[in-house]
């Protein structure tokens, strides 16, 4: 199943290392996404997310 998740509006760590993501998939329905912490942050590359998000700001105003 691939779901895109259209609006993050909560975002929740715990202490049992657990990272939960809610929002809406693109049928406006209610979708959650939970992660172990510690892949989570072994997997994303967070540094080069700022670069794209900072090259994607700075094209819209071209």
């Amino acid at each position: 199943m691939t779901k895109r998740m259209n609006d993050i509006n909560t975002f929740m760590a715990t202490k049992d290392n657990e990272t939960c993501l809610v929002g809406t998939d693109e049928m406006g329905e209610d979708f959650q996404v939970w992660f172990n912490t510690i892949e989570l942050l072994e997997w994303l590359d967070i540094n080069y997310m700022k670069s794209q998000s900072k090259k994607y700001i700075n094209d819209l105003n071209k």
